[in-house]
């Protein structure tokens, strides 16, 4: 197709008749792959005489081809064509087109540089030293340096050559951008693309070029004479959201963000190597004062009414909060510790007008923005709210006191006002506060004794208030001190009645009907609707945090169960769709922490499957965590009861999931849990079970692509296996794939990465597992493993559990010594001078013993922790088990279990046991042995414990 052909067909493909867009469609799915394609794109995408509607179409044709179909594996073809001419282009687009294009030279560079792609480099640097290019190179050159942001070592090398080559021109254009007077936003768009190549190329390394203290200070000097200067006041865009993104307020986020890393992650003395500690020390004595004064300046802006934006605000707010602990640093904020505190961070705490702005106009995406982790990154209330806690914890015995007499004085002159003139922003702000510093309250004298009658006094009040927003912040902060020891029980209930009425009694001013109109989300729904449901989504909060508190009291389950159980009938059918995640969590706890999970609640399993398979797939890995309760801790009832079948609509629910060809490895990662869970909890009762789950296990691990999914499906039979191996292995063999399925097991057990770590199978419960499934293949007779199988399951068995051994030590070493810097905070290297915790009155004994196994247990079991992929990275390392849950293998020892089955070998067939150990050489028996002696020590020990808890009872 030629080019004018081509565009005739873009033009067409943007036709609003259906069948004429249909057509062009298919014409270009069918020349896409034709010679010259790719090219003629992009000569229309830079074409100025063709219409811009064409060009933009063309250019996401283009993005989304080469995002599909290139790689460094294909053809060449039209590719050196592309590479040669693409970077040209750059310059000669509109913003719009030059992202789609840029979208495009990101998938190049990721596929073909360095080795498809070696002239990149020096077109780099060539047009670095071409005034009318300069915005060019600099836009790939961002480009570049973001691949290598993430990386680790032995992957970052290509981009020291990048470093050495660029950085020296970068520093030149940079110091004849800065003195530019009266700059226009051109000069700003550069810099900030140099302050984005700067921070992805020091983002986990300080490239050695800038050890060099004169060139280290020189970007410094630039960098800290753009952090004071003002930002210019023509040309700033008076909309909010147009002035956050104004270049000139961009270049201040990527310096004070430049500065923040470089502060906090490479000028701690703690955390640095020893041949890195020079450039700490320099760091704090030359230049961490001075940025501190330019943080101070520029927040000056929040006492004046001036302007900051949200971002700016966190990140200068996270440098003082790392400063706290710093003596040097925080003496010289002290003189002006009470304007930071009672004039900046105040302020931002309280509520404001566009808190008041998002209520009244999107109120379900203010409760969001409440929630939403990534909304705290740029918060400048969570900032502010950082820098309290730390600021209390670090240096309490001279601001708690200040503070909390601040927050009294807002609380009393609150009380005294007439209903017309109170400040509800300010109780707001100090209600968030008082939850903020929840924790060292509640172990703090003479607080701690008051804290029943502040909440009696101020916040239970709030729960009739008229105004939103502080009914909903009320039961927020009923949550937070739900743990306290109410000395009055009539306190505890009407907290707990509160809270719940929140969701369902007439005495808040919303009623629950409002609430649930809401939730349909109506364009009609009246302000008071949108009001009722902020308080109620509050209320929801609240009620998992009481449920939390009062974990070790379950006797008191039932009770609420009465209570909540209308709700969550109500609440996990699609009526509950904006707050799902919040009831299924109250459900956890109830099935977790009741002494029994009743028939009234297995009344809710049905409603959770139903949701599965219709609409809640989003929700698979928070679902996972209360189903997982009930068939552990109500194994007998998912056993026997047929009307529900528990089992069946298990299976159903699962196997739909896991033959969904549209299913991506990561949406079905719950489903090989839940499998695991029924064949750990409910050995010997589902042996009907063994052949369907293998079915659809070998089917999805023959299309799985991610290596954490891989394991987890290979964990499956592990798990069949420890269940009944005999079963297992002849349902294998009776399924054609046994050959298969070991060959792929232990080539996935000696996988390693470029570090050395294991690609897979990584936590400690990955590997216990599949110790337990193997062992328990060679507890089989004769009969069943041949002597060259049996041999190569002995050996990797060997291999496995020496790694599991290993990795269990590292893991006890990493938590005793966060167990000491716990003990110590851990702050800086001057921190003997800070005040100490006994000195504030706070005492560890007095802290809430909330069954703390259980609940760090439920904590972490919500959805059994996001996983996450790991196929680029050691990110997740081969010491991080992201699971600590409770399950029936936790009272089994692999060692033991492993010897064990060896010397049963031993004794009922001498002569296999005595052929294996022959087939073993030097290292295999050492390993063998240090294993046995491993398992005695390990008997000894479980006595010891089983021992201590006999006599603490």
């Amino acid at each position: 197709m030629d080019l004018q052909s081509l565009a005739v067909v873009l033009r067409a493909a943007l036709s609003h008749v259906p069948e004429e867009r249909k057509a062009a469609e298919a014409s270009l799915t069918q020349f896409q792959y034709t010679p010259q394609h790719l090219v003629r794109l992009l000569q229309i995408i830079v074409d100025g005489n063709c219409d811009m509607a064409v060009r933009q179409f063309a250019s996401i044709h283009f993005k989304n081809f080469v995002a599909k179909n290139w790689s460094p594996t294909d053809p060449e073809s039209d590719k050196s064509m592309v590479r040669e001419n693409i970077l040209g282009f750059v310059t000669q687009l509109p913003p719009l087109l030059r992202a789609q294009l840029g979208e495009s030279i990101k998938t190049l560079i990721l596929a073909d540089y360095p080795e498809q792609w070696p002239s990149l480099l020096p077109w780099v640097t060539h047009n670095l030293e071409s005034q009318d290019q300069i915005f060019g190179a600099l836009y790939v050159l961002r480009i570049l340096a973001r691949k290598y942001e993430f990386k680790s070592e032995d992957e970052r090398i290509p981009l020291y050559q990048i470093v050495e080559e660029c950085f020296p021109r970068l520093l030149n254009i940079l110091r004849n951008l800065v003195p530019i007077s009266n700059p226009p936003i051109e000069v700003a768009d550069l810099i900030k693309l140099i302050c984005k190549i700067f921070w992805s190329s020091i983002y986990l390394e300080i490239p050695k070029q800038l050890f060099d203290p004169n060139v280290f200070n020189t970007w410094m000097i630039l960098f800290l004479n753009l952090l004071e200067r003002p930002v210019p006041v023509e040309g700033q865009p008076l909309d909010p959201d147009a002035r956050k993104s104004w270049g000139w307020w961009k270049v201040k986020k990527w310096i004070i963000h430049i500065l923040n890393r470089l502060y906090t992650r490479f000028a701690d003395m703690k955390l640095q190597r020893p041949e890195s500690k020079a450039f700490a020390q320099m760091f704090q004595k030359n230049y961490a004062g001075k940025i501190l004064g330019c943080h101070l300046q520029l927040l000056n802006a929040i006492r004046t009414g001036g302007y900051l934006p949200d971002r700016v605000i966190n990140l200068i707010l996270q440098y003082l909060t790392n400063s706290v602990t710093k003596n040097s640093m925080y003496q010289l904020m002290q003189p002006q510790i009470d304007i930071i505190l009672f004039e900046i961070i105040f302020p931002l705490m309280c509520f404001n007008d566009s808190d008041q702005m998002l209520w009244d106009e999107d109120p379900h995406e203010y409760v969001r923005k409440g929630y939403d982790i990534i909304e705290d990154l740029y918060s400048p209330r969570t900032a502010a709210m950082d820098f309290v806690s730390e600021l209390v914890r670090k240096r309490g015995k001279s601001n708690l006191q200040k503070f909390i007499h601040f927050i009294v004085e807002i609380f009393m002159r609150y009380n005294e006002a007439s209903i017309e003139v109170k400040p509800y922003r300010q109780k707001d702000g100090a209600l968030l506060a008082i939850g903020t510093l929840c924790d060292r309250l509640k172990q703090t004298e003479p607080y701690k004794a008051e804290l029943e009658r502040m909440l009696v006094q101020h916040v239970f009040p709030e729960f009739s208030s008229h105004v939103g927003h502080l009914r909903a912040k009320a039961a927020w902060v009923a949550g937070q001190y739900a743990h306290i020891n109410f000395s009055d029980q009539n306190n505890f209930r009407k907290a707990m009645h509160c809270v719940i009425s929140g969701l369902r009694d007439p005495e808040l001013p919303v009623r629950a009907a409002a609430f649930w109109r809401c939730m349909a989300s109506s364009e009609a729904d009246e302000e008071v609707e949108d009001t009722g449901a902020l308080a109620a989504v509050g209320c929801l909060r609240a009620i998992s945090t009481i449920l939390e508190s009062i974990s070790s009291l379950p006797h008191l389950f039932p009770q609420i169960e009465l209570t909540l159980l209308p709700i969550l009938r109500r609440m996990l059918t699609s009526d509950g769709q904006d707050v799902y995640e919040e009831v299924l969590e109250i459900v956890s706890y109830m099935t977790f922490y009741s002494p029994t999970i009743s028939l009234e609640m297995w009344g809710l399993w049905p409603l959770m499957m139903e949701a599965l398979n219709d609409w809640a797939i989003d929700f698979f890995e928070n679902i996972l965590v209360p189903l997982d309760n009930y068939i552990s801790r109500g194994t007998d009832q998912f056993i026997a009861c047929k009307d529900p079948d528990y089992q069946q609509s298990l299976w159903r629910a699962l196997s739909s999931i896991m033959t969904d060809q549209n299913m991506e490895d990561s949406d079905i990662i719950p489903a090989p849990k839940l499998i695991e869970v029924v064949f750990q909890n409910c050995k010997g009762q589902v042996d009907h079970w063994i052949e369907p789950y293998l079915r659809l296990t070998i089917d999805r691990l023959r299309r799985a692509v991610k290596p954490y999914l891989k394991s987890l499906l290979v964990q499956v039979i592990a798990n069949t296996l420890y269940y009944n191996p005999s079963l297992t292995l002849g349902t294998l063999h009776k399924l054609g794939v046994a050959t298969e399925i070991f060959n792929l097991w232990f080539g996935m057990l000696q996988q390693v990465k470029k570090s050395g770590i294991r690609a897979n199978f990584k936590r400690e419960h990955d590997k216990k597992v599949c110790c337990l499934g193997l062992t328990s293949l060679i507890s089989l007779p004769a009969n069943h493993i041949p002597p060259e199988a049996l041999e190569r399951i002995f050996k990797a068995t060997l291999e496995l559990l020496v790694s599991y051994k290993d990795q269990v030590a590292e893991s006890k070493r990493e938590n005793e010594a966060a167990a000491e810097d716990l003990d110590g905070f851990d702050g800086d290297e001057e921190d003997e001078d800070i005040e100490s915790d006994k000195e504030m009155g706070y005492d560890d004994e007095d802290g809430d013993e909330v069954s703390s196994v259980n609940l760090q247990k439920l904590r972490e079991a919500r959805g059994f922790q996001p996983h996450y992929d790991d196929d680029d990275d050691d990110s997740d390392d081969d010491f991080s088990d992201d699971e600590e849950l409770q399950s029936p293998i936790d009272e089994v020892d692999p060692f033991i279990f492993f010897v064990d089955t060896i010397q049963g070998m031993q004794a009922s067939d001498p002569a296999r046991f005595q052929s294996l150990m022959q087939t073993l050489d030097f290292r295999y028996q050492a390993l063998a042995n240090g294993l046995a002696q491993h398992a005695e020590e390990r008997k000894v020990e479980i006595e010891k414990e089983k021992l201590e808890k006999a006599n603490a009872q």
